[in-house]
């Protein structure tokens, strides 16, 4: 006989709601949508009043939600946004006007999906999907910006019908869930885009047979490259279409690809956005452990790039931005990432190597990577030291940054979210 578990009181707090939500579900990545829509429908969430935009991609999902929102923000629309995972704190995962919510509001959601599951059993992103949806239809909301936690066409936002679709980019990661090549991937990403609605893909090489399926299907679809374009000066940045064109735009400090993605599911939209929104929205879009610079010394430049595509394109940012200057690069990965060819990507832009135990049973030791390194026979004489823990590992890298200073040395900090969320840093 199986003990269903018994939920906390909802005195008990946002801990251990989170605790309960862990033990729920036998798997802690369950993807299908029947589970999920059916307690949505139960709570009537299926339908929100607000306009929704849908964000998937292998990279650059977190920073193209920021660009949204904050634009949104500043155009004077209400906006609620939806994203995973967090870094430090659950509360991250849900802003409303830009704001996080309470513990409180959190459990009191919770306690309502709880309700409403019945016998249904929900995993933890599933139970939190809801109570983020939940939380949104409580409030006046003119825009919804859900990001897609895993794939795309079963995954849990992928129960909400999108008025507007967007695919950030394609890369391989997660090949256990969404397939081992770029289109069997593209497929999953691409079930997020809906008939006769406008889909964004920022993906500059998208699988021919993805674009043929999703035109077959009748999605208006917006590719760059094709259907919009940008273009980067020194000091500025020009985004244009067949029906739009934007000048002289700041350059923004997270990547410049989700801005032109952005930019143009906002045009697809169809919501007035004033041009100085845009601008100011551009400038000051920030995301926790996205390219985020922490001034020192020692400079340091935290980022979440976990796949050979995410590095890849870390690695070149670092190689223009500070060229010439030593980088200590600290490392924690999980094992069922591609270690070696994420490692392969940063290898050119990095001098010294401090790899970190991460805990857990996905996490990776350090001596997995330094092996993963020596077998990958790069060339370059960067030296490479183990540690048992993140916080020795980020100690020991500022520690000797600190001791070059012509030219100074860079910190950088990358390999996973488990990775970054130990390092301290501002929000």
């Amino acid at each position: 006989m199986v003990t269903r578990l018994r939920p906390p009181q909802q005195s008990a707090g946002l801990e251990a709601w989170l605790s309960y939500l862990e033990q729920l579900h036998p798997l802690t990545i369950d993807m299908g949508l029947e589970r999920v829509r059916t307690v949505a429908e139960r709570m009537q969430l299926l339908q929100p009043q607000a306009q929704v935009i849908t964000v998937a991609g292998t990279n650059g999902k977190g920073s193209t939600v920021r660009y949204l929102e904050t634009i949104l923000a500043l155009a004077g629309y209400s906006t609620g946004a939806y994203i995973s995972p967090h870094l430090q704190h659950y509360n991250e995962r849900v802003r409303i006007n830009r704001q996080v919510l309470t513990d409180a509001e959190h459990v009191t959601a919770f306690v309502a999906v709880e309700q409403a599951r019945g016998d249904i059993s929900l995993s933890y992103f599933e139970f939190g999907t809801l109570a983020a949806l939940w939380l949104f239809q409580r409030q006046p909301l003119d825009v919804l910006v859900l990001e897609v936690g895993l794939g795309g066409r079963l995954d849990a936002v992928n129960s909400i019908d999108p008025d507007v679709a967007v695919v950030t980019s394609i890369g391989i990661d997660h090949v256990g869930f969404l397939g081992h090549d770029r289109t069997s991937i593209a497929r999953e990403k691409a079930g997020i885009f809906r008939p006769q609605r406008p889909a964004i893909c920022g993906e500059p090489d998208m699988p021919a047979e993805v674009v043929a399926g999703a035109l077959q299907r009748g999605v208006k679809l917006l590719q760059v490259g094709h259907d919009f374009h940008y273009s980067a000066q020194a000091q500025s940045w020009r985004w244009w279409s067949d029906t739009e064109q934007f000048i002289d735009l700041p350059l923004p400090q997270l990547p410049l690809p989700n801005a032109a993605t952005a930019i143009a599911a906002l045009q697809a939209l169809a919501l007035p956005i004033p041009a100085s929104a845009l601008r100011a929205g551009l400038l000051q879009a920030r995301e926790s452990g996205r390219l985020q610079v922490i001034d020192g010394p020692p400079q340091q430049l935290i980022d979440v790039a976990h796949n050979p595509h995410a590095a890849a394109f870390l690695a070149a940012h670092v190689q223009r931005h500070y060229p010439q200057r030593p980088v200590h690069a600290v490392i924690g990965m999980l094992q069922d990432k591609d270690i070696a060819g994420t490692l392969a990507a940063l290898a050119a832009a990095v001098t010294h190597w401090y790899f970190a135990d991460l805990a857990g049973p996905r996490g990776a030791s350090a001596q997995q990577l330094a092996t993963a390194l020596a077998d990958a026979e790069l060339d370059g004489a960067a030296s490479v030291q183990c540690f048992a823990s993140v916080a020795a590992a980020h100690s020991a890298a500022c520690a000797q940054a600190l001791q070059q200073s012509n030219p100074a040395a860079l910190v950088l900090v990358c390999g996973s979210f488990y990775t970054v969320g130990q390092v301290p840093h501002s929000p």
